[in-house]
């Protein structure tokens, strides 16, 4: 039997529809929308960051070398310290203050939390890391993208290597993503690419 290994199939993840999306971000991918994508748009090293789906805290460690704070909440407990049991779309009973919401989340919801995000209002914005094909379709468009587009659509030219259940730094991915930004205040919406900074970014310590 042979394997079809095309680009559009390879690019195919399917996951059940109760799945958690155990899909852990490299901590480099957050430190590429950091110095590449916010650098120049408000992020500041004194700012609070929501991360309502920390997994086991990859993300996080990206993040941390460039915000003063991380609120870390999941749906599920990874075992990650600090962080909050706390399912990011049903009512909460503590609102983070938060500067910004920044995460990768489960994508069958992340429409879900786009939307949320926009009902929570962080002062300066929130970036979702989505695979590419996010972009896509037209019932996503006539609900989100058309009345609340992104201010910034940032689009990695490496790919981000996400593995089920675990992180592997030397792992490889059919996989293309995007970081896709929402600037309070701001008009309009600007295409990006994020340049090759895999090496640049990735610390030994990261696995």
């Amino acid at each position: 039997m042979t394997q079809n290994t095309s680009h559009a199939v390879m690019q195919q993840r399917h996951e059940a529809h109760d799945s958690l999306d155990d899909f852990p971000s490299p901590p480099w991918s957050g430190r590429a929308l950091c110095e590449h994508v916010l650098k120049g748009n408000g992020l500041g090293p004194q700012d609070v960051v929501w991360e309502p789906a920390c997994n086991r805290g990859y993300l996080v460690r990206g993040l941390a070398d460039y915000v003063g704070r991380i609120h870390c909440t999941d749906i599920h407990d990874y075992g990650l310290a600090d962080a909050t049991q706390e399912d990011f779309l049903m009512p909460l009973r503590n609102s983070a203050e938060a500067d910004w919401v920044i995460t990768n989340p489960p994508f069958r919801l992340a429409s879900q939390f786009a939307e949320r995000c926009r009902i929570l209002k962080p002062h300066k914005g929130y970036a979702l890391l989505v695979r590419s094909a996010f972009l896509e379709g037209v019932d996503r468009y006539e609900t989100l993208f058309k009345p609340h587009p992104p201010s910034i659509i940032a689009q990695f030219v490496e790919r981000v290597p996400m593995v089920k259940g675990r992180h592997d730094p030397n792992a490889s991915t059919a996989t293309s993503y995007t970081w896709l930004v929402w600037l309070t205040g701001a008009r309009g919406t600007k295409f990006v690419w994020i340049p090759p900074c895999r090496r640049q970014l990735q610390k030994a310590s990261d696995a």
